[in-house]
């Protein structure tokens, strides 16, 4: 049985277009060869953004639901009074913060560096500024559960909304 001749078993530095061992020089890249299978590329699966500021809603209203779980009364003080927080003012607001925020991202995202950074401070800045209002939770209780509130919808939103 006759065998051919090989020059080396050590891989070469210049890609060759095959068995042949002829290196290539420029021009179309040449196919793989039958004994290598092409390597399946993972699929990377996003999440849509006009679906994030729905998930902030669900997000809130889980959150929501675990402190009325709790017996947490989210009651809030206003200007003239006290004011409860329902879960359709939180669901309402969650949405309107939520499209608000995929409209900044949107024009972020025109920036010439894709606008990432600037999109995360802008987050950070709006969250810290955020958090002042349930401050004026009535009660502890109140406070803890507004802060996650808005904590968790920042979260999702920034996350959400990032790439």
């Amino acid at each position: 049985m006759p065998t051919t001749p090989t020059t080396s078993n050590v891989p070469s530095a210049v890609p060759s277009d095959g068995p042949s061992g002829v290196p290539r020089h420029g021009g179309a890249p040449a196919a793989p060869s039958r004994t290598q299978a092409p390597r399946p590329v993972p699929a990377r699966r996003r999440v849509p953004r006009w679906s994030v500021p729905f998930a902030a809603a669900v997000v809130a209203a889980a959150v929501w639901s675990v402190g009325a779980a709790l017996g947490v009364d989210p009651v809030a003080r206003t200007g003239t009074g006290t004011q409860e927080i329902g879960i359709a003012a939180v669901v309402v607001t969650a949405l309107v913060v939520g499209f608000a925020a995929w409209g900044v991202r949107a024009l972020s995202g025109r920036l010439r560096s894709g606008g990432e950074r600037a999109w995360l401070v802008t987050c950070g800045v709006v969250l810290l500024v955020s958090l002042l209002g349930p401050l004026g939770g009535v009660g502890a209780g109140a406070v803890a559960l507004l802060v996650v509130e808005h904590l968790a919808v920042g979260t999702t939103l920034a996350v959400g909304l990032r790439r």
